[in-house]
């Protein structure tokens, strides 16, 4: 089974763009055939929409904008609690979905399923939290009030690799701010982003509040950034993509909030448990094949623990069962196209070329040409790409420093500061070097830190603003303030 036939609701495959509540399938700048990583199969071809059209969904948000914004709180919020439960009743066929188009092993897209789920039901709940203050002025009479009013329209552009977390962590906080939207979802995996859409139609979630439209980056992106009627752009992918959207933004000043490029370092102290530390890399580094932004590209391992880190580490990475993502057991799937392959190669041969060794792995695998082999190099420097660059897959290149100050300043010699993490039993090593690393987010003592509670954001050129957390909701609102007089005056009628 390949298609429609794999989902227990058959009405969760969709092929046509969503607009004010309606499909449409005829995209005026043709067609596009949308293939499995792990089988090369073509899942379908969906409808690609010229400037035209998507200016039209953004004339549909913004004539849905003002309805939608008037709407009580708690309204927006029952709608968004419905779409949760709707995404948690069908979360194996959304999962299927992801596994179909992006790859990943089912259980891996299970859990992103929950976790995308998880931002509608926390800001369902932020909803009804939003508040404004009051403040005494510095005249007599007077007092400040400000309010907090949702931001307008906002578009959000998503990448390939988390194709339903990255929507709904953008989308629910929009929605429950009071914005409407429109997504354009990555080329690569658009199936999920329509069934989430289905499901928020089945929420009762009005025509026009949240649309989906499919096409071409550069036309797409270049409606949405060019268009005054958009008042907010979000965005999750890589640096340079990101700097071109803000150029693109900056004639029609968006508000913006930018998620973008990691080269997260993972360090490892001599004083640290070593199977902690290990399993730690492995779940930052082998997360979606490699595929995340917040994955540890690179490791440094102080002298005294190294090699026994790297054995162990080569140990375990070379027992991860590679597969297609609905066989049992298969913990690694395909990378996402031939350009990911590519770019994994490259990285190795550069290490081995200045002196890394391959210690397990290192070459494409025989389940199919997407497919690559969990990799452990040793030996690897500060000079070589995969320490310079975001890899994006499978490879684990360890750097073995001697002291505290060397691994910070190797750790921080980026233009990235996505996340960073940690791996040590002494307290007040712990706070020293979280203080001193640059980075948004920083891991300590786990591979594991995103969940809705916490504020997901980079410093650096790794991005701009927060998502998900109490701060999320901010990033879709605007400030009022109002100049109250004849307030607080101390003479009774």
């Amino acid at each position: 089974m390949t298609g429609r036939d794999i989902l227990s609701d058959a009405g969760l495959w969709r092929d046509a763009a969503y607009v004010n509540g309606a499909w449409v399938s005829d995209g005026k700048a043709g067609t596009m055939d949308l293939c499995n990583p792990a089988t090369g199969a073509t899942l379908a071809t969906l409808p690609q929409l010229d400037a035209g059209q998507v200016r039209d969904a953004v004339e549909v948000a913004e004539a849905a904008f003002g309805p939608w914004r008037l709407r009580p709180a708690k309204d927006r919020a029952k709608l968004l609690r419905r779409w949760f439960d709707l995404m948690t009743a069908h979360a194996d066929d959304l999962a299927r979905l992801i596994v179909l188009e992006e790859g990943k092993p089912f259980a891996e897209a299970k859990g992103e399923v929950a976790y995308a789920a998880s931002f509608v039901e926390w800001f369902a709940e932020e909803a009804k939290r939003i508040r404004g203050d009051v403040m005494a002025a510095p005249e007599a009479g007077r007092r400040i009030v400000v309010l907090k009013e949702p931001v307008g329209v906002c578009a959000a552009i998503t990448p390939w690799n988390f194709p339903a977390a990255m929507i709904t962590r953008k989308a629910a906080p929009a929605l429950a701010a009071g914005c409407t939207m429109v997504v354009k979802p990555a080329g690569q995996t658009p199936l999920t982003a329509l069934a989430l859409a289905e499901l928020a139609h089945r929420a009762g979630i009005p025509a026009g509040v949240f649309n989906v439209v499919l096409g071409r980056a550069s036309v797409v992106g270049g409606e949405l950034t060019a268009n005054p009627k958009v008042r907010k752009i979000t965005f999750t992918g890589s640096t340079e993509v990101g700097r071109l959207l803000l150029e693109q933004s900056a004639a029609t000043i968006k508000k913006a909030s930018m998620e973008l490029g990691g080269n997260a370092p993972l360090l490892v102290f001599d004083d640290a448990d070593l199977e902690t530390a290990v399993d730690g890399f492995i779940a930052t580094k082998y997360r979606n094949t490699g595929q995340a932004c917040i994955s540890a590209n690179r490791a440094y391992v102080q002298a005294g623990i190294h090699d026994a880190f790297v054995a162990l580490l080569a140990e375990k990475v070379g027992a991860l069962k590679v597969g297609e993502g609905f066989e049992d057991g298969v913990q690694q799937g395909p990378l996402i196209d031939a350009a990911a392959v590519e770019k994994v190669k490259d990285h190795i041969a550069d290490a081995v070329a200045h002196g890394a060794q391959v210690v397990c792995g290192g070459a494409t695998h025989n389940r199919g040409p997407l497919f690559f082999q969990p990799t452990v190099l040793s030996g690897v420097t500060q000079a070589m790409k995969i320490t310079r660059e975001e890899t994006f897959g499978p490879i684990a290149p360890v750097v073995k420093f001697e002291t505290e100050a060397e691994a910070v300043a190797m750790a921080n010699d980026t233009e990235f500061g996505l996340a960073a993490y940690l791996f040590a039993r002494d307290g007040a090593r712990l706070w020293r070097v979280s203080a001193a690393l640059e980075a948004g987010m920083i891991g300590v003592n786990t591979g594991l830190i995103s969940n809705e509670v916490a504020p997901f954001g980079g410093i650096k050129q790794s991005g701009i603003g927060r998502e998900g957390s109490v701060y999320g909701i901010d990033e879709f609102m605007e400030q009022k303030y109002l100049a109250w007089a004849g307030a607080g005056e101390a003479k009774l009628v």
